[in-house]
């Protein structure tokens, strides 16, 4: 089946929130924004090492679907995390300190971008295996079933990990075992360096899940107003206790799969027109129109962002290395 990679017109219609809570998501997503983009400054300066993977573009996924869940849900992301664990409650200055692989970083410097986790939050970390994240919120969602709490687990993963047989095998278990798990799909087109079509026969995403008679929604992961929305929706169906739910949020990554991407598979004219649904313009400019947001407004949110950046970066700046001698520490338990 072909794929459309063609940016569709940038979401309109109106806002259906109060000023509040609208510039509340508007702000996440300038942080998210303010704090991927100095990364890949600190990066290039050799201040970040290993992999780094920037959510550039797609920040409505994450801030409309995490505010539609409760603080007591479970959350299992990718190696393209950072924004999922800053909206989540994550300090940025830990999650600054951890790229920086130093001991004050969420996982004490040893997990780095890929692998940010956060026990308070209940961020149940970042995975660097394609569809590693699948099978284990299968696992929380079975351990709260058997408890019997009131929570669910979201799991965030790429259009890549779709082809892979832990997908299909974690489908299968959460729709027979009729587990309370949010399957958050974010198609940005390409896994890696291959188009969609490229690598699955079926590029339909919602009919892989369907199959697993399970419900499959389809939104556009560009507009926050309909990623919020659908999220609440199939939050509450899980809620109700008929088994999971998946949704395929359609967005686009603004910038290479990794910092070592040379990123040769994608035609520059493509992404400059997939920018110009960027969500945090677009919903800038919805909310300007009905009067909920003011270029003073903007520019307030803009500033609040970068200051905290840049308090992240002295915090990581400031932190101390690992000792030697303490390289075995948490490795093993006699």
């Amino acid at each position: 089946m072909t794929v459309d990679h063609r940016a569709a017109p940038p979401p309109t219609g109106p806002v259906p929130w109060d000023k509040k809570f609208a510039l509340r998501l508007l702000a996440d997503m300038v942080r998210i924004r303010r704090m991927e983009e100095k990364s890949a400054e600190l990066y290039g300066a050799g201040k970040i090492r290993g992999f780094l993977h920037l959510y550039i573009g797609e920040e409505a996924t994450a801030v409309g679907a995490l505010h539609a869940l409760s603080a007591e849900d479970n959350i299992v992301a990718t190696y393209r995390e950072h924004g999922h664990a800053l909206v989540r409650g994550m300090d940025m200055g830990a999650i600054m300190a951890e790229m920086y692989g130093k001991r004050e970083g969420c996982a004490h410097g040893r997990g780095g971008s890929m692998h940010l986790f956060d026990k308070a939050t209940r961020l149940f970390g970042g995975n660097a295996i394609v569809g590693g994240g699948l099978p284990l919120a299968v696992g929380l969602g079975l351990a709260a079933k058997m408890q019997n709490e009131n929570r669910l687990t979201a799991c965030f993963f790429g259009d890549g990990a779709v082809a892979e047989g832990a997908f299909h095998e974690s489908l299968n278990l959460a729709a027979l075992w009729k587990l309370p798990v949010l399957f958050c799909c974010e198609n940005n087109l390409y896994g890696m360096g291959t188009a969609l079509e490229r690598s699955e026969s079926q590029t339909d995403l919602c009919v892989k899940a369907a199959s697993y008679n399970m419900p499959a929604l389809k939104v556009d992961g560009m507009d926050i107003v309909a990623v919020h929305e659908i999220t609440k929706q199939a939050v509450q169906r899980v809620r109700a206790g008929d088994g999971p739910v998946f949704v395929e949020y359609q967005t686009y990554r603004f910038r290479a799969h990794s910092m070592f991407d040379a990123e040769l598979y994608r035609q520059k004219a493509e992404v400059e027109e997939w920018k110009t649904r960027g969500p945090i313009h677009t919903f800038s400019a919805r909310l300007k129109a009905e009067g909920k947001l003011t270029e003073e407004d903007f520019l307030a949110l803009d500033a609040a962002a970068n200051a905290e950046v840049d308090a992240a970066v002295a915090f990581a700046e400031a932190g101390t290395w690992e000792p030697v001698e303490d390289l075995l520490k948490d490795v093993h338990t006699s």
